[in-house]
């Protein structure tokens, strides 16, 4: 029997799995029991939110049809298994782009919608779920729901962000933003210090689609801080600016121990900062490139070694950021922990329809590190203390440990979304954090 794991591979391959089909049939029966089921898309989350041990998982890559797609508006359906790169490698030669992409396009999109997954352009386009139009859900009950602002928008709003655990996606509607071609022209721009990258994101935001640092965080000291400033916006002139299909580069097998080392990554930014800052003004790149430049190798996540890793992804307001970001970095740096990627970027104000959506207005810092047991493990903990003290949040989808209080300080709405939650749907970070909020949860299921 297939056994599903998440990207961050912490945890052991688990949880038995269903068909997208006989999973269907199980709900549309009725005959699910409660607390058993998770849809598992192409398990791009980091940690356990797409995990579930004790339970079952279904597996909805098999639903991956484009159903339609209507060339004046830009509306394109799919089924929720159809993967984000073959939506763009449909829409793109015709004029069309997601208005919002991760850092990868190996997504499903009911898994986008279900972590309302965010980019390069929140300050102008917010996060994916701000673009769906509608989509439908069968719950245990049996029956399958549309949803949209309009309609059922109760569960839409619980739904978009709500990682799963509403029912079965099946299908979704988005509404794509037109594009002189899905290539960007790109321009780097190196800085020397947070307090020089502050001083430059918020107009960088203003005059570019997207917009994205890079920080050296293996820096010394003294140039702590330092990074480079990505800025971009399609090209013009056509070009179907396709994503890589699958990377030419792999690492077949899982290395015995973690490769990413310390003087592996002292080297690794000094080049990727060299190479950045070299391509003076703007060029283009292409789609992938820009947006995707790690789904050019396969299985790069291995890299890590046998223990796997874990990504900690901050949001702290705009007036706390110049003070917690150069904290969180500090941490890490104190710690002896380097991050292979480490990257900056500043949130706008548009608001998203999810209920426990991650993105809200400031700057967000992802870090990722090699699990090395109870020392990584007490970092994570301080970056999520040093993260809440200023009412800022913790990404649940990049995480695999954060305790409840953490995830109820940084989602306060949790118990509105769990009067929503379908009994029968549940994941491993859901049994770790709202299911241990003892008292409250009692006092929703006595309601």
């Amino acid at each position: 029997m297939t056994k599903l794991e998440s990207f961050g591979r912490v945890f052991p391959a688990a949880g038995e799995t269903l068909s997208a089909a006989d999973g269907m049939t199980l709900l549309e029966s009725g005959g699910a029991r409660a607390g058993t089921l998770l849809a598992y898309g192409n398990g791009r989350s980091y940690g356990d939110t797409c995990l579930n041990a004790s339970g079952q998982l279904i597996e909805m890559r098999g639903l991956d049809r484009i159903l339609e797609f209507d060339p004046e508006t830009g509306i394109l359906t799919a089924e929720a298994g159809a993967m984000l790169g073959d939506i763009i490698s449909f829409a793109a030669p015709l004029g069309w782009f997601p208005a919002v992409v991760p850092g990868t396009q190996f997504v499903t999109l009911g898994g986008a919608i279900a972590n309302d997954v965010h980019g390069k352009n929140h300050h102008r386009k917010g996060t994916f779920g701000c673009h769906v139009v509608s989509f439908d859900l069968l719950r245990s009950d049996g029956r399958t729901y549309r949803c949209g602002p309009a309609e059922n928008s109760d569960l839409f709003a619980a739904t978009i962000g709500g990682m799963g655990l509403t029912g079965l996606i099946l299908s979704a509607s988005v509404k794509l933003m037109r594009v002189g071609a899905a290539d960007v022209e790109q321009e780097a721009r190196a800085f020397g210090s947070l307090r020089e990258y502050f001083a430059l994101a918020e107009q960088a935001d203003a005059e570019n689609e997207y917009a994205v640092a890079w920080i050296d965080q293996l820096a010394s000291r003294s140039e702590a801080g330092r990074g480079v400033l990505l800025t971009g916006n399609h090209a013009a002139g056509g070009g179907a600016g396709r994503p890589a299909g699958g990377g030419r580069l792999t690492v077949p097998f899982q290395p015995p121990a973690n490769v990413l080392n310390r003087a592996f990554l002292t080297v690794f930014n000094a080049a990727y900062r060299l190479n950045a800052v070299r391509k003076k003004g703007r060029h283009r790149v292409s789609a992938g490139g820009f947006f995707f430049p790690l789904d050019g190798v396969r299985h790069w996540n291995r890299l890590y070694g046998p223990n796997g890793l874990y990504q900690h992804q901050s949001v702290v307001p705009f007036e706390a950021a110049p003070e917690v970001v150069p904290a969180l970095l500090a941490a890490a740096r104190e710690k002896g922990q380097g991050s292979f990627l480490t990257v900056l970027k500043r949130f706008g104000d548009v608001a998203s329809p999810g209920m426990l959506s991650f993105p809200r207005p400031g700057y967000t810092l992802t870090l990722d590190f090699p699990n090395r047991g109870a020392s990584t493990l007490e970092l994570l903990a301080e970056l999520d203390r040093l993260t809440v003290s200023v009412g800022g949040a913790v990404n649940p989808y990049k995480d695999g440990r954060m305790p409840p209080q953490v995830f109820a300080a940084s989602f306060p709405r949790w118990h509105h979304f769990e009067r929503l939650r379908d009994p029968v749907f549940i994941s491993d970070f859901w049994r770790r954090t709202a299911m241990r909020l003892g008292g409250e949860m009692q006092a929703i299921a006595a309601e």
